[in-house]
């Protein structure tokens, strides 16, 4: 008999390993967050898994959390032989990793130990890492410290957003995690335990953590712009306004104070304490992005 999988997921990152595993497998179910108020608006959106989980007809619940008294019987139901999770953004109960014959198994986008935690993408940008990766882990209680079953590394170019890691990312991890299941549903792997050593962690981002400090060297500016991008996006305020910052680059900027604003060969610059972040692409409050140049263009009083 085929095996029976139910999956976790929300965001896009999860998109590609749920397409994956209904190419490949018997998916008996899908648990996604609730539709969230999103826009101007405030209507309700519903998560980017739970579109394409209707689409493949598969059925959905959408508990506030799995601890409620109401979603474990919802699994139950669907008697899974494993549980695949991918960015569902919630920690799993013991009744929950131990229901499934074969456990629960994550898809999480970083090279284990190195930054467990909601958002490791961002974090491995920001640190300057030259590499990240996926790992396939067999979900414990903890957070993101289970045994792992696979790795995949990239190089992370100099010119990536967090976007585009993730873009790379989610379809490496769908394509390990099924390369990985034979042997995992086997026997074939022996799960490998985590060590502690060099075991860093990565929080939930915040709309704080966007803002450019120009205190901070320039080089750390330029990495906080693309793992920001594209949220909560890099910004710091002018004019009273908020300007977002969703390209830049580094110069230098002799002679001036941290914080002043200049023109750097036609685009607009701020001084940090070492060097000048260029802002080759912004997007002013209430506007479309725009090029650094035509900003300048329109902006009356850059200079300071």
């Amino acid at each position: 008999m085929p095996i029976k999988i139910v999956f976790m997921g929300s965001p896009d990152f999860a998109l590609p390993t749920l397409q994956a595993l209904a190419r490949n497998y018997q998916v008996v179910g899908v648990v996604t967050q609730p539709d969230r108020a999103s826009g101007r608006g405030r209507e309700l959106k519903a998560p980017p898994i739970k579109t394409l989980a209707l689409e493949l007809n598969i059925p959905v619940i959408q508990p506030q959390r799995l601890r409620e008294p109401e979603a474990l019987p919802l699994l139950q139901a669907w008697n899974p032989d494993l549980i695949v999770v991918a960015a569902f953004g919630q920690i799993l109960k013991k009744e929950v990793l131990e229901l499934p014959k074969f456990g629960c198994i994550n898809v999480h986008a970083s090279l284990l130990p190195r930054w467990r935690g909601a958002a490791p993408i961002n974090a491995a940008i920001l640190a300057g890492d030259e590499e990240t990766g996926v790992t396939i882990m067999k979900m414990n209680a903890g957070l993101d410290t289970g045994p792992m079953l696979a790795k995949k590394s990239i190089r992370i170019r100099r010119d990536d957003t967090a976007g585009s890691v993730l873009q790379t990312l989610s379809t490496l991890g769908a394509n390990l995690l099924i390369e990985t299941l034979p042997d995992y549903l086997t026997g074939k792997i022996t799960p490998a335990p985590q060590s502690e050593e060099g075991a860093t962690y990565a929080p939930m981002l915040k709309k704080q953590d966007g803002l450019l400090d120009f205190t901070q060297p320039a080089i750390e500016l330029e990495r906080r712009v693309r793992a920001m991008n594209p949220w909560p996006g890099a910004w710091f305020e002018w004019n009273g306004n908020v300007l977002k910052v969703t390209r830049a680059s580094i110069s230098e900027g002799k002679g001036l104070s941290i914080g002043t604003r200049f023109k750097f060969d036609g685009r607009p610059a701020v001084m940090s304490v070492d060097g000048a972040l260029v802002l080759d692409e912004v997007q002013p409050a209430g506007k479309k992005p725009m090029s650094g140049k035509s900003f300048l263009a329109g902006a009356r009083n850059w200079e300071s």
